[in-house]
């Protein structure tokens, strides 16, 4: 009798860690569905390839609407953390009519020794007139001239 109440108290063991183990597959399959459909909303800032190498590409960038920031910075991390963040506040309603804004790729960083800026484009549909105004000072709404950059494409997080 002890070893039928072993062989049960196993079994309602293993039922219950199967029971979490598919939840928790189910929950992370629903997280990164949910993620690849962020992704592919996201609208990408339009450019032009003018040459492209093994590691990198040079791209043209037209004009477009931004919103950015200035910095002292001198690093990713520096410029990544408390600036981005005032990026995202803008975009996620910190503007004067609490008007949320589509995240667009990609972020547009530039860091050196004497003043660093990070920036968003604004989606397609925006212009400055119709942009609302940042309730952050610190956020700059700015058209930007055409531009030719060199573009590295890679998965996971930036880093210097």
């Amino acid at each position: 009798m002890h070893l039928f109440n072993r062989l049960k108290e196993l079994l309602n063991k293993m039922k219950i860690f199967l029971i979490s183990a598919s939840v928790i597959i189910v929950i992370l399959f629903i997280f990164r569905s949910y993620m690849m459909a962020l992704d592919n909303k996201a609208e990408e800032q339009n450019y032009r390839v003018i040459q492209k190498d093994l590691s990198f590409e040079i791209r043209f960038y037209p004009s477009a609407t931004h919103a950015t920031i200035k910095s002292k910075a001198k690093t990713y991390q520096e410029l990544s953390g408390p600036e981005f963040r005032k990026l995202a506040d803008y975009i996620f309603g910190g503007n004067e009519v609490k008007k949320q804004i589509s995240m667009t790729s990609p972020v547009h960083m530039d860091i050196n020794d004497t003043v660093s800026t990070m920036s968003f484009v604004m989606p397609s549909s925006y212009n400055l007139a119709n942009l609302p105004k940042p309730n952050n000072s610190d956020v700059i709404l700015k058209e930007t001239q055409d531009e030719y950059v060199a573009a590295i494409q890679f998965g996971g997080f930036a880093s210097d």
